[in-house]
Parts: C-alpha cells; sequence; structure tokens
C-alpha cells in the first residue's frame, strides 16, 4: 500500500492536479462574470444577481458535503492528486468509487485491499478517467440535442411512466449489485450496508413530513457518515 500511495502523490501528479484545477476554478469565475452581465439583460440588478450567486453557493453545500465524505475515503487508497481532479471535474464521488473498484477488481486486485499494487492503482485510474470521458462527450455532442430526446420520451404520462420505471430500476440494479458484492465480503460490511438501507430512508420521510429539502440534499453525505462510524466501531 506504500508503494501505491509514493505513486498516487507524487509530484508529476500533483502538478497534472494543478493544471487541471487551475482551468476549473477559471471556468466558475468565467461563468459567474458571464451570469452578471446576462442578469442585466433580463432585468435583474446587481444585487439580485448577488442574491442569486448566494443561493447558488448555499445549495451546493449538502451536495458537496456527500461528496467530500466520499471524496475523504478515495483519498486513503487514491491518493491526493487523482481524487482532486476525478471529484473537481465530474463531481460524483460514488461514481467515481464505483469507476476505482471496477478498475482495481480488472486488475486482479481489490480496492485498498491487500494485494492492492500500483498496477491496479493504475487500472482504477484508467476506468475513472475513460468512464468521465462519455459524460463531457455527451455533453459536448448531444446537449442540444437531449432536450428533443427527452420530450420524444415522455410525450405521453404512459411513455414518462415507462421512462421512470427504466432509469429508476437501472440504478437500483448498479448500486444493488455493487452493494451485494461487498456483502459477502463478511458479516460487518453486510450490517454497514444494512444500516445505511435503514437509515436513508427514514432521513426521505422525515425531510418529506417536515418538509426539509435541506436534509435531502444532506442525506447521502448523512447516510455515508452513519456508516463509517458504524463500521469503525464494528471493526
Amino acid at each position: 500500500m506504500s508503494e501505491v500511495l509514493s505513486v498516487a502523490n507524487s509530484w508529476p501528479l500533483w502538478i497534472i492536479a494543478i493544471v487541471v484545477m487551475s482551468l476549473v476554478y477559471f471556468q466558475s469565475i468565467k461563468f459567474m462574470l458571464l451570469g452578471s452581465k446576462a442578469g442585466e439583460s433580463v432585468g435583474m440588478t446587481k444585487k439580485d444577481v448577488r442574491a442569486a450567486i448566494r443561493t447558488g453557493a448555499y445549495s451546493s453545500l449538502g451536495p458537496s458535503f456527500a461528496i467530500v465524505v466520499v471524496a475523504i475515503s478515495l483519498i486513503s487508497i487514491l491518493g491526493n492528486p487523482v481524487t482532486l481532479v476525478r471529484i473537481g471535474i465530474i463531481g460524483s464521488a460514488p461514481v467515481e468509487a464505483v469507476g476505482a473498484t471496477v478498475g482495481a477488481e480488472a486488475a486482479g486486485s481489490q480496492l485498498g485491499g491487500a494485494d492492492y499494487t500500483s498496477i491496479a492503482f493504475t487500472a482504477a485510474v484508467w476506468v475513472m478517467c475513460l468512464g468521465g470521458i462519455g459524460w463531457l462527450l455527451v455533453t459536448a455532442i448531444f446537449t442540444k440535442s437531449l432536450g428533443k430526446i427527452q420530450a420524444k420520451a415522455t410525450n405521453t404520462q404512459v411513455k414518462l411512466e415507462r421512462f421512470k420505471m427504466i432509469s429508476t430500476g437501472a440504478m437500483i440494479g448498479v448500486f444493488g449489485y455493487l452493494g451485494a458484492k461487498q456483502m459477502v465480503v463478511g458479516i460487518t460490511e453486510s450490517l454497514v450496508l444494512v444500516v445505511a438501507a435503514i437509515v436513508m430512508p427514514i432521513l426521505i420521510v422525515v425531510a418529506n413530513k417536515y418538509k426539509l429539502g435541506w436534509l435531502k440534499e444532506w442525506s447521502l453525505g448523512i447516510v455515508c457518515l452513519v456508516g463509517i462510524i458504524f463500521g469503525y466501531y464494528m471493526s
């Protein structure tokens, strides 16, 4: 594991991470400036624009908390630079965790396990990067067409219900498969998954009953934190 972390936190990877994140910060600042200018064209005052920016920043705290919790766990097995680049660009911590797991297993190792080598680390990084290309290509090529495709796929109530059913079933199948693979590892892993599966519906029910929108945003992070704490004390 020490060999893997020495590669994962090496200076070449840090240089790449700094360059990539500099571009991300540049884009963020540029979009904010363009948004401020566009606000005037739709009748928004500077005060309205500042309020909109603050609202967007506050709204991002909940989802960001969930990402940070997962990112902390990824740092210990993927290093700081790779985690920073992947989370900074894609922003979907669960997807990155899945990609890293698949990559390590393709190399014949378990992510973070005793047989986790630099080769498995390299495979994990390749899978995450290649998996991320799909998001970027679809965004670049099909953004203008996605609205038309979605409208055509949901233009009737029957199609809309079918669309919801298929997409929900796909997500349940993917994460159910990954969860089942962890359950067969041992009793502790199984209990952590069961506890997480119990906590999440409780949070959603409470959020809906008392109309706590922020609780829904923080739910993934809270569940991850509960699972980590429970797993720590169980082990």
